[in-house]
């Protein structure tokens, strides 16, 4: 079984600038990922491949053992830049060093840390169970759009996002569930790069639930919650 690991860091980021590398906790940022990413390839004698655009990510993630020569092209390096062309040009660029394809591709989201090698093995162990071509890491969701989550109709009026037309969701407890992406991880079948897809959501995915707290940084505000978190020992599992 072959195994890619892919890190995809751009050096542009306008809520918080220079977050895939900004300190937390005594760390940049993207060494937490780094980090797990080689605990696994370690133990699946997997590559690990970094996609920046970025020489400061770049020695970061060589300060962690970690080099490439690939550089991100111009057009995959910017805010209109999807995120699934951006690893399946990564994809091919270490296929053609390596003169094979992988089985399975791993995505670590630099912004979303809070994961565990457990979590990336138990999640490999499913979808090479199933028949889906893709996994992605979420959380039970704190609201539920069968009764407490609205939007706006085309009249003006607002109205719960999923409709609850006989009236027997009376409680939260009593909707189906639903879960919230935490843009920590993703797993992909090699095959699915071949299928000319945007997105890891499709009508062969599965999710992985995460067991304890996770949630990405898009704020400021999230690397203070996060670096207390972690300098105060406040989570309930080991990185």
């Amino acid at each position: 079984m072959k195994i890619l690991i892919t890190i995809c860091a751009r050096g542009g980021s306008k809520g918080i600038p220079g977050k895939n590398i900004k300190p937390i906790a005594g760390k940049p940022l993207i060494e937490y990922s780094l980090t797990v990413a080689k605990r696994l390839a370690e133990r699946y004698d997997a590559k690990i491949a970094v996609s920046t655009d970025d020489s400061a990510i770049r020695d970061a993630a060589a300060l962690c053992g970690i080099t490439t020569d690939y550089i991100r092209p111009d057009f995959l390096a910017t805010d209109a830049a999807g995120k699934i062309d951006t690893i399946k040009d990564l994809v091919l660029y270490e296929e053609s060093l390596e003169g094979h394809n992988y089985d399975y591709v791993l995505d670590l989201d630099v912004t979303s840390p809070l994961r565990t090698l457990d979590d990336l093995e138990e999640a490999l162990k499913m979808i090479m169970a199933s028949t889906a071509k893709t996994l992605f890491s979420v959380n039970p969701a704190a609201r539920n759009p069968y009764f407490n989550m609205v939007e706006e109709n085309a009249n003006g009026f607002y109205s719960l996002v999923k409709k609850n037309p006989d009236g027997s969701i009376m409680t939260r407890q009593s909707a189906p569930k639903v879960y919230e992406l935490n843009a920590s991880f993703y797993w992909y079948k090699r095959e699915f790069f071949d299928m000319n897809l945007k997105s890891p959501i499709t009508d062969e995915s599965i999710v992985y639930v995460m067991p304890h707290i996770c949630f990405d940084l898009d704020h400021p505000i999230d690397f203070s919650f996060m670096e207390y978190l972690l300098l105060n020992d406040k989570l309930d599992f080991k990185l």
